[in-house]
């Protein structure tokens, strides 16, 4: 089956900061900049038959450093929670709005005032993921590896649904500015390969081609006979 990288954004001042970003245009920063140049050495080598990328500017940024060559396509199942009134927000704020507690422990029923229902995030986004891989398979094989640059709650979401874990989970798992996540789909049940990599080697995960089938090699017209070793200019078995 084909092989998903998800890919967080680096980081944005509004992490730094502790704000709630959104879909608003916010940028990477000096760190996040140093991360997707960090990340792009380790994609170096992968052999990417698609990438795909969130419409907000901090992860075509991220795409743009990591991976300079590529030109990713836009792919708005992938699009940050829509957080409505919250966007812009200190979390600090935020924390103390009665919606914060079914943010975190009750997600699947979180509304988010003017803004998108975290159900509805996680039922785009793993559609959209799902339909990419499909065609990515259909196209380049089950070999095919392919990268989707995202943000932390989608991943999550997505993590959650391949794990076959409820949505009120999802805010157990962990998902780092600039990390990678690696699942296969197969058509049975999805696996979950690697969470919040932020350092490891990537190379485990291409598929080594098929070595060709060596033919056997004539026997050697001076082999001892009879299981004896032969020596010198012995031919055949001894009288």
């Amino acid at each position: 089956m084909a092989t998903l990288l998800l890919l967080r954004h680096g980081r944005t001042a509004a992490n730094a900061d502790g704000g709630l970003a959104g879909r608003r245009p916010v940028e990477l920063d000096d760190t996040g900049r140093a991360q997707a140049s960090a990340v792009g050495e380790r994609l170096r080598a992968m052999p990417l038959a698609a990438v795909v990328t969130s419409p907000l500017i901090r992860c075509r940024q991220t795409l743009e450093l990591a991976l300079p060559q590529v030109a990713p396509t836009v792919e708005d199942g992938l699009i940050e929670c829509g957080y409505g009134a919250w966007e812009g927000q200190p979390l600090k704020t935020l924390a103390k709005d009665p919606l914060w507690p079914v943010v975190q422990q009750h997600p699947s029923a979180a509304v988010f005032p003017d803004g998108e229902s975290m159900a509805a995030m996680s039922a785009r986004a793993v559609a959209a993921v799902r339909r990419w891989d499909a065609r990515v398979e259909a196209e380049h094989g089950p070999e095919a590896i392919w990268l989707a640059c995202s943000h932390g709650d989608v991943i999550k979401a997505i993590v959650a649904d391949a794990l076959g874990v409820h949505l009120d989970l999802f805010q157990r798992i962990v998902a780092d500015p600039a990390s990678l996540t690696v699942i296969r789909y197969t058509p049975t049940r999805p696996f979950l390969l690697r969470l919040n990599d932020i350092g490891g080697d990537l190379a485990g995960l291409i598929t080594p081609k098929p070595r060709r089938s060596r033919r056997p090699r004539p026997a050697d017209s001076d082999a001892a006979v009879g299981g004896g070793g032969g020596s010198g200019g012995d031919k055949g078995p001894s009288r």
